[in-house]
This record gives structure tokens, C-alpha cells and sequence, in this order.
């Protein structure tokens, strides 16, 4: 049986002809459905994103209508499979050129703990060098998953107060990373 998700309306006040609510509540919907993935493939992981990308998953349905190849205009930098060390600096500059909010995902198991690839040369997770938001777990991860995952950002995107970012929990944050 195929579950369905119930989206709620927003909490305000309506009356004959017009709906009140929160500034919050309005830019939170509009993010959530909007989001544009920066793909970051390097291996196994990004044929398993083309896969999400295609007409039987559709990642449009969600709002993904378009991967973005330009930080500046994405909102969902996707990093998908194993991370050289070599590679640390410029997924990290990647980050950094994407405009605020930014969420990332780490998809598969080399990009949230190396998977296997336990050597010298391989990082072992992108979380030691940007912050991540959202882990989606497989060796490669099915479309499912990666649905679900995008799905967990959409409910930050959603939830997330406007002010969050300029939080000194979340400046702290940063500040551990090396990122101004």
C-alpha cells in the first residue's frame, strides 16, 4: 500500500478572499519546493542519481525540477562517491561559492565515511571538511533513498527560521570548519 504525505496548510488567518500567515511560513514552502542539487559525482553514486533524475523517479515532482552545475545557483550541493584528499579543497570551494541557505548530502557510503576505500589518499567523509546535513546510507544508494534524503531537506528548507544562519551557533559552526 502506497502511503500518501498530507502537506499542511500553513497556520495564519483567511477569510472571504484572502489567506494571512507568517513571512516564515511562506518563504519555508516556497524553499522547500524549489531546490536546485548541485551534483558532485565521482563515481558509482551519480549513475544512481541519474537514475533519481529519470522519468520513472522524478525528482522533479519534488521541486528538483533542475540539477544546477553552478554553485551560485544551487541550494543542494550533492557529493556521490569517493572523495580524493586531492579533491578536499575543491568540494570545500565548491561550498563556499554557493549562496546562503545551502544544505548538503552526503550520498553513499564513500562520501559519508570513505566507504571502503580506507587508505591514504581517500577522505574518510566529506563531514571533516564541510558540514553536512543529511546522510543517505548504500553502497550504492537506490533512487528511494535518494528521494528520502532530498525529502529531509526539503523539511529543513521548510522549517529552518530565516535568522537560523546568522545564529552564533551556526557562525560557531562554520568556525570549526575553517569556512568565514
Amino acid at each position: 500500500m502506497k502511503s500518501v504525505e498530507i502537506v499542511k496548510a500553513p497556520e495564519g488567518h483567511s477569510g472571504s478572499g484572502f489567506f494571512a500567515t507568517s513571512f516564515d511560513e511562506v518563504i519555508g514552502i516556497a524553499r522547500s519546493n524549489s531546490l536546485w542539487p548541485l551534483p558532485f559525482a565521482t563515481s558509482c553514486c551519480g549513475i544512481e542519481f541519474m537514475a533519481t533524475m529519470g522519468s520513472h523517479y522524478d525528482i522533479a515532482r519534488f521541486g528538483s525540477e533542475r540539477p544546477s552545475f553552478s554553485p551560485r545557483q544551487a541550494d543542494i550541493l550533492m557529493v556521490m562517491g569517493t572523495i580524493a584528499k586531492k579533491m578536499a579543497p575543491i568540494v570545500k570551494q565548491v561550498y563556499l561559492q554557493m549562496a546562503e541557505p545551502r544544505w548538503v548530502m552526503a550520498m553513499g557510503a564513500c562520501a559519508s565515511s570513505g566507504g571502503i576505500f580506507d587508505t591514504y589518499s581517500v577522505l574518510q567523509g566529506i563531514d571533516r571538511i564541510i558540514p553536512v546535513d543529511v546522510y543517505v546510507p548504500g553502497c550504492p544508494p537506490r533512487p528511494e533513498q535518494v528521494i528520502d534524503g532530498l525529502m529531509q531537506i526539503q523539511e529543513l528548507a521548510r522549517n529552518e527560521s530565516l535568522r537560523r544562519r546568522n545564529s552564533d551557533e551556526y557562525q560557531q559552526l562554520l568556525q570549526s570548519y575553517n569556512i568565514q
